[in-house]
């Protein structure tokens, strides 16, 4: 799993810790909403909404929250409507940063993500400027340690494309449209399911082990993720547990 994958899972679990909870739940029910509004209120037959309802219940969101979410989302409850906006741009060391943002004030975000960018060493680039580096996947974490043949068995029959080891985990690859039908597969042999979610890969890393440019790149991603309106935040950097490790934010 790459540096920026491994920074991710840590920050979500940190996040569902401490202070920071309370801005995953915004996040996460605005996606909720989102979702509902663009393919409807049913999550059997909307893939978006299931993968996401299935991420706030995992983060403990209350189900009456979610399904108020989903109402106004679909037009029962009246609410805001957000836009979905992303962002290009490069962090020190020349990584490349993907942001992806629901706001119900374009020019407002707009401005404050190029802020966010230039204090912390970055740079806003054109549309289409690094999307080219990254490929959506769904991605599912498994709890370990298992047969890898076996669960190689397993994936493989669940139309999943690969996985990896991340420590006692596992991290399984799939397309898009079959992480929901995956990550069901998977329940059913018994495996515990850690998340499920839709998300860029980069194609190719930048590998940082320097620990002031790493401390750099850290200090830009979490300066991102914790802007109210950024929902996902992507990046080709490859640090080391080491690093990660130690990065105190």
């Amino acid at each position: 799993m790459s540096g920026h994958s491994k920074w991710a899972t840590t920050k979500h679990r940190k996040g569902a810790k401490d202070s920071a909870r309370a801005k995953v739940f915004a996040k996460l029910i605005r996606q909720v909403e989102v979702a509902a509004r663009e393919g409807g209120g049913d999550p059997s037959a909307n893939a978006a909404l299931r993968t996401m309802y299935q991420k706030a219940r995992e983060a403990s969101v209350p189900i009456d929250t979610i399904d108020r979410a989903v109402k106004r989302g679909t037009g029962e409850l009246e609410g805001v409507r957000y836009e979905a906006i992303s962002y290009e741009g490069y962090g020190p060391s020349g990584v490349a940063v993907i942001v992806e943002t629901l706001t119900d004030n374009r020019n407002r975000t707009s401005a404050e993500v190029k802020h966010v960018f230039g204090r912390n060493g970055g740079a806003i680039a054109e549309p289409g400027a690094v999307a080219w580096q990254f490929e959506r996947k769904g991605v599912i974490e498994v709890q370990g340690p298992l047969d890898e043949d076996q669960l190689l068995e397993w994936i493989m029959g669940a139309g999943a494309e690969n996985y990896e080891a991340s420590g006692k985990n596992y991290t399984v690859t799939t397309e898009p449209h079959d992480v929901g039908s995956v990550r069901d597969i998977l329940e059913s042999h018994g495996l515990k399911v850690l998340s499920a979610e839709l998300t860029l890969v980069a194609q190719n890393s930048i590998e940082i082990s320097d620990e002031g440019e790493a401390k750099k790149v850290l200090r830009l991603m979490d300066a991102i993720d914790d802007h109210d309106d950024v929902q996902n935040v992507y990046a080709n950097f490859d640090i080391s547990d080491d690093l990660l490790a130690a990065y105190d934010g």
